[in-house]
């Protein structure tokens, strides 16, 4: 699909000002398929390889994470909410992200899906079985559709806080006093994933997968050449669902950026932050809200250097809301909060990340030295 501006007058269609000031000019990314193969429900878990499972466990557990399976082999990761695991780790050579898995609600979206693409459906090892078929993104990253036959159940919640606000009093000859321990995962929430070609992968997970677009970002100067990252959502009509389940942005680099785990509160996050910092764990950037998506959040970086986030009081969007647009900027990921760090950023100069830009660079792809100066411009800003 091709999506070149052509008139700057401004918007065309009426955008709903809740979350961006701006919305799309005639020409502009849809920000969704017109027929797409099939909808996905939602994220249902991240795959990863380690070399060391009995490390991974000991961050997974401090972290929050509960142990749904353990073997010699595999070690998968789950939150309270009922569902699927969040998460799987296989023993490997080295640390490295191996793709997402999406689900469907029926397992007759893997059958079709699998016909479109000629790929063969398969049985899966998560708890309680399922189906699924593998695909792979422009980017070159598998992609997994899953069916899962049997759900896990739900676990004991960590229990909010009663707050007392202004005149309302929820709490009286009490103390408030949270407790030190692990933020207790309830769910995955999303997966950020960067790519040199932002466009052709964009419009796949639309076009494949159903998923449809809350928040564009460009650069400044180049709206004109299209968005160079997008928040996307699962499309379950008037359902709300989170603000974004996937996001993509153009980048050197390609693959894993982070992942998200939503927990109980405010204080679930603060608490469970002073519980990895206690046992040597690096923060990444954190506490603070963003305004895409308005979550509060926290990151962290686990032993093999993979970043986590803790969020809550996430954005919750139906199908009917148009995509906002945005400048990028490094200022504009944040309503509140510490400034945003190099190292969520990306930015600390490294012989590796310069083997990224330069290789980007020779490639044909779509970041070129004008896209790669205005995302420097905008990681500055």
């Amino acid at each position: 699909m091709s999506h070149i501006p052509v008139d700057k007058g401004g918007p065309l269609t009426p955008h709903q000002d809740l979350h961006s000031e701006q919305g799309a000019l005639r020409g502009e990314h849809p920000g969704r398929s017109r027929n797409p193969v099939i909808k996905v429900m939602d994220l249902a878990w991240l795959e990863f390889e380690k070399p060391d499972l009995d490390r991974a466990e000991v961050f997974a557990r401090d972290f929050g994470f509960a142990i749904a399976a353990r073997t010699d082999h595999e070690l998968w990761l789950r939150g309270t909410f009922a569902g699927s695991p969040c998460m799987v780790i296989r023993r490997g050579r080295a640390s490295r992200f191996l793709g997402p898995a999406f689900r469907v609600a029926e397992r007759a979206d893997v059958d079709r899906l699998a016909a479109v693409v000629g790929h063969t459906v398969r049985d899966i090892d998560v708890p309680g079985g399922g189906r699924s078929v593998t695909l792979f993104d422009p980017s070159g990253l598998p992609v997994r559709v899953v069916h899962c036959a049997e759900p896990l159940p739900a676990l004991p919640e960590q229990t909010p806080l009663a707050l007392n606000t202004g005149t309302g009093s929820r709490r009286t000859n009490a103390a408030q006093r949270p407790p030190r321990e692990p933020s207790r995962i309830q769910r995955l929430g999303h997966v950020v994933l960067e790519t040199r070609t932002f466009t052709r992968t964009l419009d796949w997970y639309l076009d494949t997968l159903g998923m449809i677009v809350s928040d564009f970002l460009f650069l400044d100067g180049q709206r004109g050449r299209g968005p160079t990252m997008a928040f996307i959502r699962c499309d379950q009509g008037s359902l709300p669902v989170d603000h974004h389940t996937l996001a993509l942005h153009l980048g050197p680099g390609t693959g894993y950026v982070h992942s998200a785990y939503q927990v109980t509160d405010l204080d679930s996050i603060a608490a469970g932050g002073e519980y990895l910092a206690e046992r040597g764990y690096q923060r990444s950037w954190g506490i603070g809200r963003h305004i895409q998506g308005s979550q509060l959040f926290d990151y962290w970086r686990d032993p093999d250097r993979f970043m986590l986030e803790h969020f809550a009081d996430g954005d919750l969007f139906s199908s009917d809301l148009e995509p906002g647009w945005a400048p990028m900027s490094a200022s504009g990921l944040a309503q509140w909060g510490p400034p945003v760090t190099r190292d969520f950023l990306g930015t600390n100069p490294s012989p590796a990340k310069l083997r990224e830009v330069v290789t980007a660079l020779r490639d044909d792809n779509e970041l070129d030295p004008a896209r790669l100066l205005g995302l420097m411009k905008a990681m500055s800003s």
